[in-house]
């Protein structure tokens, strides 16, 4: 399935301000990048570098003075998924047994303290049979507890806070999905990229499970289709994973975000609750 995908972020620099920007598509092997590019205004020098895991794409820019500053990113991405059967996912990886790589997304995180909530956790889904049916478990049951409402909460807000206001966006939700999941000792990771059709128009945010030696997706929002979602970072909250991270003075202005099917042949797939059987992986 190919997805064309576009952002333009606009911000108002008051003083010489340091942007690390997160925006660009992550080349893997669920995705290939068949055409992009980046351009900034001014055109000033910029630095492209990779995370420790080597999928996430940072841009490093440097605005010295004052001015409005705008960054424009598009691609072509050519897009694939695996989808899984339930029996495919019902044996649990212990945790001696988890590698290097996926033993961090074990761990309390900043917005994720999946230490404060292991008695909740365990109350309400620790009787389930296995990680795949704990896991979808724990989406529906933020998706029916937690309202989605843009404007009240902020870049400090936890999943402890969430999980106290029952109130939130796509951020929040995939926080407090994390944390639940980690409070059962089930490795999970934050998802952040391009959604097809999301409305209004942003980047989105979700999560991932590590069951059955896969990254299983799942959104608790459920506003995209799990089939929709173009890749640009993964990390262990949205710490890791900032589409913008400012160092300085500068206000964005606005944002213009896309996700477009370019492909005849596509048909969205919204995971209703009954359908939980399978499993999708964008690894």
């Amino acid at each position: 399935m190919k997805f064309k995908v576009f952002s333009e972020l606009q911000y108002e620099v008051r003083m010489p301000t340091t942007f690390i920007f997160n925006i660009q598509v992550s080349p893997t092997s669920s995705q290939t990048i068949l055409e992009e590019s980046l351009i900034t205004d001014p055109v000033i020098p910029r630095e492209e570098f990779t995370a420790a895991a080597g999928e996430a794409r940072f841009i490093k820019v440097q605005v010295n003075d004052p001015a409005n500053f705008k960054i424009t990113y598009q691609a072509t991405v050519d897009l694939h998924y695996n989808i899984f059967e339930q029996r495919q996912l019902l044996d649990t990886v212990p945790v001696i047994k988890l590698d290097a790589e996926t033993i961090p997304y074990l761990f309390p995180s900043r917005y994720c303290q999946s230490d404060k909530l292991q008695k909740l956790a365990t109350k309400e889904f620790g009787n389930i049979e296995n990680a795949y049916a704990k896991v979808a478990a724990i989406n529906e049951w933020i998706f029916n507890n937690v309202e989605y409402l843009g404007g009240v909460t902020d870049s400090s807000t936890s999943a402890h806070d969430t999980l106290t206001e029952r109130v939130g966006v796509c951020r929040d939700f995939a926080h407090l999905g994390i944390t639940l999941c980690r409070a059962l000792s089930i490795p999970a990771r934050y998802f952040t990229g391009y959604a097809y059709n999301l409305n209004p128009p942003d980047f989105h945010a979700c999560f991932e499970a590590y069951i059955g030696g896969e990254w299983i997706f799942f959104d608790p929002t459920k506003l995209v289709p799990a089939n929709g979602l173009v890749k640009i970072a993964v990390g262990r909250d949205a710490a890791d994973a900032a589409v913008a991270s400012i160092f300085g003075n500068a206000r964005c202005m606005s944002m213009n975000i896309k996700c477009e099917s370019i492909d005849p042949e596509f048909k969205p797939y919204y995971i209703k609750n009954s359908e939980y059987q399978k499993g999708l992986s964008y690894q």
